[in-house]
């Protein structure tokens, strides 16, 4: 049986969908965004504003910036503080600075150097989105009565399906890798404005509304790592962590010695501080011998990856005969052909490579993707041949 709505029902009341996918006025919308003071989360704030939505800017303090202040191209140092505030004032929303220090240092920080003694490479801007950007921010967006918090990553999201995620449309922008533990609960209230945009396109909106920091440099490093010096840090959070060892090669000699094992990561070369006739590389790092472990570089090929800390982001559970994706083993490498197969144990999982990859290190994560979709990913706890 057919049913009409009743003549009183004027269509023209109901809401339309806006552009964040909510059915209410954009005036009646109200978006935090995570402000970092660079131009990708200013143009967010501005291109927001300038729709009309009820827009709040929030910076996090996340580590002592002194040492930063005068050093570009560090994320949520002091500079980048006070340009954040800049741009909230020239679009005229509300912006406000939270003190992340000590969730920051005991959640990303103190992971970075334990992970380092362990004989792992770290990613401490995954870590920071995981417990501190959506996890803490997210919670105090909720509180402000926000109904989504926005930030400047380039990846994509479907109108209709926020809970799922995509490449950017810019590849060479895409920060997929960086997003991976981002829960679908998370992500169905997150939104990612400039997931379709070129880099080029981003900076001439800038220049649009009159931002400072149209010409900002991008970030590069470490925000808590001043010039890379990754050790330094590492030293002053956990003293005593460089303990010297033994360089030894695969075939069980020893070739000299090292001043400790967070100096070295996978498939380093240079700096080993020995001789040989072959060119030899940093095979693994074993932290309970104190011994780096060199080899020729084919020595590096992995072709199965064992992941804990699982996110799945996929629609239906990993299947048992195993699941044909591209995975991604390093930010700066392209997805590779591969096959997911479920582990054992909880949020654990296996990957098999069609062909072997070099410089896979322990820490570092494992990204699945299905074409353009992020299907989830893992941290890499160990690999094998």
């Amino acid at each position: 049986m057919l049913y009409f709505a009743p003549m009183s029902e004027n269509i023209a009341d109901i809401p339309e969908v806006n552009s964040l996918g909510f059915a209410r006025a954009v005036a009646d919308t109200r978006v935090v965004v995570a402000m970092s003071g660079g131009v990708d989360s200013s143009v967010v704030a501005a291109l927001l504003k300038d729709e009309g939505y009820d827009v709040v800017g929030i910076t996090l303090q996340l580590y002592d910036h002194g040492i930063a202040v005068q050093k570009k191209g560090a994320c949520c140092a002091g500079q980048d503080i006070h340009d954040a505030r800049r741009v909230a004032e020239a679009i005229g929303i509300p912006h406000y600075v939270l003190d992340y220090e000590s969730r920051f240092q005991d959640k990303v920080m103190s992971d970075f150097a334990d992970s380092y003694i362990r004989g792992e490479t770290p990613i401490p801007c995954v870590r920071c989105n995981q417990e501190v950007k959506f996890n803490d921010l997210l919670k105090t967006a909720r509180d402000l009565n926000a109904d989504a918090l926005a930030t400047g990553h380039y990846v994509r999201q479907k109108a209709g399906h926020y809970d799922e995620m995509y490449r950017a449309r810019d590849q060479g922008r895409d920060q997929s890798y960086f997003l991976f533990a981002t829960t679908r609960e998370q992500l169905d209230y997150l939104r990612f404005p400039l997931g379709d945009m070129p880099k080029d396109d981003v900076r001439k909106l800038a220049e649009k509304y009159g931002l400072e920091v149209a010409d900002k440099p991008d970030s590069q490093d470490i925000c808590f790592v001043p010039e890379g010096k990754y050790a330094d840090i590492i030293e002053r959070l956990r003293p005593g962590a460089a303990e010297a060892g033994d360089i030894v090669h695969i075939d069980g000699s020893i070739l000299g010695r090292h001043q400790g094992i967070i100096h070295y990561t996978i498939g380093q070369r240079k700096g080993l501080g020995i001789g040989g006739r072959e060119p030899l590389y940093v095979i693994r790092l074993d932290p309970d011998r104190r011994q780096v472990i060199v080899g020729p570089k084919e020595a590096l090929g992995i072709t199965e990856i064992f992941l804990r800390e699982v996110n799945w982001l996929g629609c239906e559970a990993i299947p048992a005969g195993g699941l044909e994706i591209a995975v991604r083993v390093r930010s700066t490498r392209p997805p590779v052909a591969a096959t997911l197969f479920p582990a054992e144990e909880d949020s654990t999982a296996l990957v098999r490579l069609h062909q072997p990859e070099q410089g896979v290190s322990p820490g570092q994560a494992a990204v699945f993707y299905r074409n353009d979709r992020v299907l989830g990913g893992g941290w890499i706890s160990r690999s094998q041949r």
